[in-house]
């Protein structure tokens, strides 16, 4: 059979229905040809984005993959793929490549070797009788350890050559590891002993599906949970240990339980230090479960370390304190602290979170959103700056992988991608994007592609007609040359490419438009709701 046949059967057998991508690429036609549905997007880096979400949302069970054409097609793809290794993401990334004779020659773009920086893995297809053993090894880079993009490099020479045939390819075998005992006894004694425990919870605990044992240890031992950005919705965040997640914004319990925590167990996390994550306080007892032994140590320092499954590590810690501890101890007086510093920072942001002039408030946008649609059957994830900040420490998950949360690199008009790669994964649910008025300059185009694709999301779109948190840093050129200003009708863009568009002006009228929207997606079609606000750059920071 035909290379093209070949790979494209592979990608099935592997489970995979969807591919995303950007002609010219021949695999777009074998895949078609084979039934794995093309989407076609209007840029790279927005295809690369939603495989991301793909194997999000699905605990990476459905691996998101993504083609594109050799060089320049290549090369704007490399942000998306950069964006999946910084998260940590399990993509397939599937580029053309120049000819073979062509391939290594300066200046021609190499996408095997450009990306293998910033990817798990990356290798070019050189003879077409390997392809399978090339694919086992991709697959199984995708399906096991910690995730990361894998690069399969197609030579644009190779088309029409041919595989032998049977086509000698299994899908390949996942593998879970967990950590040593003896540091599991040690883990548990810890955890057991401390006086002022804290639970934080990343990414890791959503490809491992561990959300039940997260949730049964923290009720034996009352352990207060906050988690990553990455993390966000492993622990529902309507519980009472729950103390929120963090990133450049925080619940003002995050820092205060994590200041005040003897013992700190971090668990399905790397623990990697960025402006956009929680700052861990120097001087505690940190115990570090992660796939990866390369993150023990990376950022901060481990007493113990625990490498493994998340959920593995986390059956292991249930049975050894099950051997001292077998009630669930009182969570009551931790619980009632947790309320109190819930109750005292949401009556400082109320004003906020309840404004009731125009221009809208952000955070007043958000707050009716939440309490609009239907929690359980959501799925939400922003945009890089105001959004992102804006968001998550105030969006309360209660459902495992209803929110997907980033940000150790920030793209801007990355939410876009993400809600629609979610919307294919997950067509039940209701996708929402959080943007800005930047953000929508950046990957706007793209919400044709949910348009032609009939993918109904929905698109919240704050507008303050400014670069905002710029304001600060670029006083003279805003003063001098109006930098920092940005405008557009973005409702009547989205109507222009055939989808529902709203602007919003007036407090009464933010529940009744989401309301409307919510409509028009179940209608399939996709929404952006335009909300006109104010240059709100106040951000829930620790001490506030």
């Amino acid at each position: 059979m035909k290379l093209g046949t070949a790979i494209a059967e592979i990608m099935k057998r592997e489970g995979i229905e969807i591919l995303t991508g950007y002609p010219v690429n021949h695999l777009i036609e074998y895949a078609a040809n084979a039934d794995i549905r093309p989407v076609m997007v209007r840029q790279e880096r927005i295809g690369v984005h939603m495989a991301d979400a793909i194997s999000r949302v699905t605990s990476g069970e459905k691996i998101g993959a993504f083609c594109m054409q050799h060089g320049p097609g290549a090369e704007n793809a490399m942000g998306g793929v950069a964006q999946c290794y910084g998260e940590s993401v399990p993509v397939l990334v599937l580029p053309m490549g120049y000819a073979r004779r062509l391939a290594n020659i300066d200046p021609n773009f190499n996408s095997s070797q450009a990306m293998k920086a910033f990817s798990k893995s990356s290798e070019p297809i050189n003879i077409a009788a390997e392809v399978c053993n090339i694919f086992r090894r991709a697959f199984t880079k995708l399906k096991n350890g910690r995730g990361g993009p894998v690069i399969v490099e197609i030579p644009a020479d190779m088309w029409n050559e041919e595989v032998p045939e049977p086509l000698n390819y299994t899908p390949v075998l996942r593998t879970r590891y967990g950590a040593d005992p003896v540091h599991v006894k040690e883990a548990a004694a810890l955890l057991v002993g401390a006086k002022r425990p804290v639970i934080y919870a990343g990414q890791g605990m959503h490809y491992a599906k561990a959300w039940p044992q997260l949730k049964r240890l923290a009720e034996r031992l009352a352990i207060p949970v906050t988690t990553s950005l990455g993390g966000k919705s492993s622990f529902p965040e309507t519980h009472p240990l729950s103390l929120g997640s963090g990133g450049l914004a925080v619940p003002r319990a995050v820092p205060k339980f994590l200041s005040e925590a003897d013992v700190i167990f971090g668990i399905g996390c790397s623990f990697t230090e960025t402006s956009f994550g929680i700052a861990m306080p120097k001087g505690k007892t940190i115990i570090h479960s992660t796939l990866d032994p390369n993150h023990i140590n990376k950022d901060v320092e481990a007493k113990v370390g625990l490498v493994g499954d998340a959920g593995l590590v986390l059956d292991a810690l249930l049975e050894e304190i099950g051997k001292t501890v077998t009630t669930d101890r009182n969570a009551s007086a931790v619980a009632e602290e947790i309320a109190a510093s819930h109750k005292e920072w949401l009556a400082k942001w109320m004003p906020k979170l309840t404004h009731n002039d125009a221009p809208l408030n952000p955070y007043r946008v958000l707050w009716d959103l939440q309490h609009t649609v239907d929690i359980h059957n959501t799925i939400i994830t922003h945009d890089a700056g105001s959004p992102r900040d804006q968001l998550s420490p105030f969006w309360k998950s209660v459902e495992p992988l209803s929110y997907i949360g980033w940000g150790k690199t920030t793209q801007l008009g990355y939410g876009l991608g993400l809600a629609m790669g979610a919307k294919l994964a997950k067509p039940d649910k209701l996708c929402i994007n959080v943007w800005g008025d930047a953000a929508i300059g950046f990957t706007g185009m793209d919400f044709e592609t949910a348009v032609r694709e009939r993918i109904p999301i929905m698109s919240i779109l704050l507008n303050n007609f400014s670069m905002a948190i710029e304001l600060k840093v670029m006083p003279i050129s805003t003063e001098k040359y109006r930098s920092t200003d940005i405008s557009g009708d973005y409702a009547a863009l989205a109507r222009a490419f055939g989808g529902y568009g709203e602007r919003v002006t007036k407090p009464e009228d933010i529940i009744p438009a989401i309301k409307r929207g919510i409509q028009k997606t179940r209608e399939g079609v996709p929404v952006l709701l335009e909300f006109i606000t104010s240059k709100e750059t106040e951000v829930s920071r620790p001490g506030t």
